[in-house]
């Protein structure tokens, strides 16, 4: 079976198309500014050259088409025709309380997805275009959404609610949800089978750090508490985004500045974060090269991005009441030695022991980097959200097909 993963924004278009049977990548791309004259479409196709073509592209069901013709295309495409694409999975950032698992796409579950646009406006209303793009072009294709959120469905209502009167979840849904669920849930995994020990049976704590970022207590295998909340605002200070604030600053600071609600949540959404601490850039790597090179702005920026990650992780080892692994992934996790360093060395009472020559090797591969009598383990886990939407899509796919 050849599933294509589509995540789908409100003017780009990312794509992977899978084999099933081994788990291959065939073909990647993304489509960039849709609704514009001078749309870019990337297509990389393994083994052979990238392509890149500038052409017009005013919406996503014609971005959808350029995906499948250049799928299917004689020199640089990887299937003969459209019908050997046997499925289609999403992304889909917000699946509220209803989605607690990833879903076939039907009508009520298009439905469903509308009724939760309040809850992520700049997201949810794409991944529809996205789905309906692909209803235009693929009619006869089954296709599966895969949440963000669905993970942390299994957090206790002591983790998801809020201390606020109860009537504004009761009428609004007002609680914590979580994102990142789609990376947390597949790292987990990853970091129990390299030390191969049954999930359910670890205490763990997911940092998924990114230019969004997020920590996870994951307990037994499911989500047991997450920083972000019912938006991804909440939690660790992040590239633009501010994360865990006093909210009476947001009225003391309209107030003061005569700022209108869009105006103070564009500063909270995108001005805030490392960038607004360094005056420099929401990228670590550039907060690291200033640093390096005494900038004391940046070196503010780092300790306090790097503080908080620490604090999370201190705050979800007494939630568990202990932890076993401690993993790092996203873009940041993955690849910045320096910030692991730094949070490592912050955590030492856990039991955290880093081996500094493991931390400072660069790989594609799961990997320890803790000493191998550290108490907690500490794990460098790559994230691979499109191949769990790709499992995920051929799992309820091939059930439904029976």
């Amino acid at each position: 079976m050849k599933v294509l993963v589509i995540n789908a924004g409100s003017s780009s278009l990312k794509y992977q198309l899978y084999n099933m049977e081994t788990e291959e990548v065939l073909a990647s791309g993304r489509v960039e500014r849709i609704g514009m004259d001078s749309s870019i479409v990337t297509h990389e196709p393994p083994g052979k050259p990238d392509v890149t073509q500038v052409s017009e592209i005013l919406d996503h069901v014609t971005a959808v088409k350029k995906v499948v013709d250049m799928l299917i295309h004689p020199e640089h495409g990887v299937v003969k025709s459209m019908e050997e694409i046997d499925a289609v999975g999403h992304r889909v950032v917000h699946g509220g309380e209803v989605f607690k698992s990833s879903a076939l796409v039907t009508a009520d579950v298009k439905q469903e997805i509308r009724k939760l646009f309040d809850l992520a406006p700049l997201h949810n209303p794409a991944h529809m275009m996205g789905i309906s793009a692909v209803e235009a072009n693929m009619p006869n294709v089954p296709q599966v959404v895969v949440f963000d959120t669905a993970f942390h469905q299994s957090m206790p209502n002591t983790s998801y609610l809020y201390p606020i009167p109860k009537v504004l979840y009761r009428r609004h849904k007002v609680r914590r949800y979580g994102f990142h669920g789609t990376s947390h849930q597949y790292v987990s995994q990853q970091a129990a089978d390299f030390l191969g020990k049954p999930l359910e049976s670890l205490k763990m704590i997911s940092c998924h750090i990114g230019n969004g970022a997020s920590c996870t207590a994951i307990l037994d295998g499911k989500s047991f508490d997450t920083s972000m909340g019912m938006t991804p605002l909440e939690g660790l200070m992040m590239g633009t985004r501010s994360g865990d604030l006093d909210p009476a600053i947001v009225p003391y600071v309209m107030n003061k500045e005569d700022l209108t609600l869009n105006e103070v949540n564009s500063m909270l959404n995108k001005h805030s974060g490392m960038l607004a601490i360094s005056g420099i850039s929401s990228d670590m790597r550039e907060i690291v090269e200033a640093m390096g090179e005494g900038d004391t702005n940046a070196k503010l920026a780092f300790d306090m991005y790097t503080y908080r990650v620490r604090k999370y992780i201190g705050a979800y080892a007494a939630a568990m009441n202990g932890v076993d692994i401690i993993l790092f992934t996203a873009g940041v996790g993955e690849n910045s030695n320096v910030l692991r360093k730094a949070v490592c060395e912050g955590i030492s009472f856990l039991g955290v022991e880093l081996d500094e020559e493991r931390n400072n090797v660069r790989s594609k591969e799961v990997r320890q980097i803790s000493t191998d009598t550290s108490r907690v383990k500490v794990l460098v886990v790559p994230t691979n959200e499109e191949l769990l939407i790709a499992r995920d899509t051929y799992t309820i796919v091939k059930g439904d097909s029976k």
